[in-house]
């Protein structure tokens, strides 16, 4: 229920050791893993006040808010960090919960070890391949995602020395490049004792064993209402430099799982914001390309799903939906009979991709996400009130619609 915490009053005392999100493709802000069903993030008033008055059209297409949970940093005698949640988070429950630490059960994210660097910065452990292989095919529901010759390293996610951004197909590093800043913030400002409140908001991707995902940020304006001169003059840098301004949507993130050698190809910002409109389009054709043959079972229920949310969306007044992102996913896992023949000498950046042609839909989803710069009539943190429906959003989705209507037309 709305406003409420999923915890029972029996498990009131129960504490939760919060992992990084796995399939976090986009965004700065660390998203967290609250158990199979729910993550969290970091709560802001603004992006609060929006789920508590959500529209009943729109609950379709955004993340179940399941309430709001107490979430503080914890440092071990080693010095390790970790964030736990919980309503009460008493000896007795942060005992349970050492001891649960070390057990066999505990993913990865569970056992990397933050020990303490220089001044307040904390780096990440490097593990052994074997101990990083093991931990992530316990942990994982898809046993193909890690190759055994991976050892993450804390160097830059992003770029090497010429600037290029190296593709890192095994699994998506994002959601642990987010947590890792997020917990140097939270430890360098805070202390221990603080209480932080965090959003509790459905795992949209739960259901599926192979998560691929895009991250859009939407709409020809990102900045809020009270981001500073100088924000504001680097938001409206970026959109102008980016498709976000011809298209009114720029790629933020992407993983998409390749079935020819079993790994999630990755992009994120950075890769999203250099794309031409032409670089967009071969994105887009990208995501639905398997490593074997372009998905085209998946593009009518998109188009379908995407024309229903533009149609939600022309309806609501006062609306805008500044720096807010659109997910599209679906599961990589495809239907035998939408499989075909695999070729391990085929990748998408080599040749294109085949078609194949199905009868079968296969499950896929549209879903709204951020919208701490959201704001709308009547709302608690409103800085601005405007009239008629967000025309930037809704150039963005139009945009959208019409390149994946060509990509089904073989344009």
């Amino acid at each position: 229920m709305v406003g409420q915490s999923p915890l029972d009053p029996g498990e009131s005392r129960t504490a939760v050791l919060l992992e990084p999100f796995l399939h976090q493709v986009g965004g700065h802000m660390s998203v967290m893993k609250y158990d199979e069903h729910t993550v969290c993030k970091p709560l802001i008033s603004q992006e609060l006040s929006f789920y508590e008055s959500l529209p009943l059209a729109m609950r379709q297409f955004t993340p179940q808010y399941k309430g709001i949970v107490s979430v503080h940093l914890k440092k071990d005698n080693l010095g390790n960090l970790r964030l736990i949640a919980g309503p009460s988070l008493q000896t007795e429950s942060c005992g349970r919960l050492d001891n649960a630490i070390g057990g066999s059960s505990v993913t990865i994210w569970h056992k990397c070890k933050w020990a303490t660097g220089t001044g307040s910065e904390h780096t990440l452990v490097k593990w052994s391949h074997t101990q990083l292989t093991k931990t992530f095919k316990d942990s994982c529901p898809g046993k193909m995602l890690l190759r055994t010759d991976l050892q993450y390293h804390t160097d830059s996610l992003l770029e090497d020395a010429n600037g290029n951004q190296p593709e890192r197909n095994s699994y998506n590093p994002w959601g642990l490049h987010c947590h890792r800043q997020h917990l140097n913030r939270m430890s360098s400002k805070h202390n221990e004792n603080k209480l932080h409140q965090f959003l509790l908001l459905e795992n949209v991707v739960s259901k599926y064993n192979y998560p691929c995902i895009l991250d859009l940020k939407m709409g020809t304006r990102q900045h809020g209402d009270d981001a500073s001169e100088e924000k504001k003059a680097r938001h409206i840098k970026k959109c102008e430099q980016s498709t976000s301004a011809s298209l009114g949507v720029r790629i933020c993130g992407m993983q998409v799982y390749q079935a020819d050698t079993g790994h999630f190809l990755c992009k994120d910002k950075y890769y999203g914001r250099k794309l031409s409109p032409e670089g967009f389009r071969q994105t887009l054709r990208q995501f639905l390309c398997n490593g074997n043959h372009l998905r085209t079972d998946l593009l009518e229920p998109i188009i379908l799903r995407l024309k229903a949310l533009l149609s939600v969306i022309r309806k609501q007044s006062s609306y805008r939906f500044y720096s807010s992102s659109l997910l599209i996913f679906y599961d990589g896992q495809e239907h035998k009979e939408n499989t075909a023949p695999l070729d391990n000498h085929l990748h998408f950046q080599k040749a294109n991709c085949t078609t194949s042609h199905g009868t079968h839909h296969s499950r896929v989803d549209v879903r709204m996400i951020d919208f701490a710069h959201t704001t709308f009539r009547g709302s608690k943190c409103n800085h601005a009130t405007y009239d008629g429906p967000d025309h930037g959003y809704i150039f963005g989705l139009e945009n959208l619609i019409k390149i994946l209507q060509n990509i089904s037309e073989g344009k």
